[in-house]
């Protein structure tokens, strides 16, 4: 297939765009990724290929666009199908995928971000609980999952070790601003070696975003937030 046929728009920062990026890495699809400057203003062909949510990532195959990283994720997987297996092939353990990347999503992802954002030191306390908290039920669930093998996905990166391990950077940079580790070998020991390997495998380590450069980004749009939160 010709580079051109499969595009990515994205943003660097973004954890939901890795998503995208490393399932055409571990399927080995040739793609163009355009990199959208959201703080200039959406492009049109970002807003032509998602007029519903305006937003990114949007996979563009052919002409036909596909939004929604897990949905993108997905598709891929089904549409590349001679490649590695992405989502498990047992309907419960697929099913069991889906579940936790639904948490990570609606839950655990959110509970990060409350750390940069809390006003005060009960709400940044309260916020640290919960995201350990979530970490313990995710090293549990892998023991489940990966059934004594390298990753959530078994012998290689699977579904929910996407949906997880896209979000290493921004805990790294949670981790790194606030002074806490939150993956130790004490409370998290499997999800602290699952996590260097996600990050050092083929597939992902040429999308991983730098710590330091995520880092500065992070503290520029905490600053930006909270410069526009009303006064209480």
């Amino acid at each position: 297939m010709a580079k051109s046929d499969v595009k990515v728009l994205g943003s660097w920062p973004s954890p939901f765009v890795m998503r995208a990026r490393i399932a055409l890495n571990i399927k080995s699809v040739n793609y163009e990724y355009f990199e959208e400057r959201l703080r200039e203003g959406k492009s049109e062909l970002l807003l032509k290929s998602n007029p519903v949510h305006k937003k990114i990532p949007v996979l563009i195959h052919g002409d036909k666009p596909i939004c929604e990283s897990l949905v993108i994720v997905q598709y891929i997987d089904e549409t590349w199908s001679s490649g590695p297996s992405i989502l498990p092939s047992d309907p419960y353990e697929r099913a069991t995928a889906r579940f936790w990347a639904a948490y990570l999503d609606e839950k655990w992802f959110p509970s990060i971000r409350t750390i940069g954002m809390a006003q005060g030191e009960d709400a940044r306390k309260a916020a640290i609980a919960q995201v350990e908290e979530g970490l313990v039920l995710l090293e549990e669930a892998f023991g489940k999952c990966s059934k004594g093998k390298r990753f959530f996905g078994g012998d290689q990166i699977g579904y929910l070790d996407i949906a997880f391990g896209c979000f290493l950077a921004w805990l790294r940079v949670t981790e790194k601003m606030s002074g806490i580790k939150l993956l130790s070998e004490a409370n998290t020991p499997a999800l602290l070696n699952w996590a260097d390997r996600f990050c050092s495998d083929a597939a992902v380590k040429d999308v991983m975003p730098d710590t330091e450069k995520l880092a500065e980004f992070g503290k520029m749009v905490i600053a930006k937030m909270r410069g526009a939160a009303p006064p209480k």
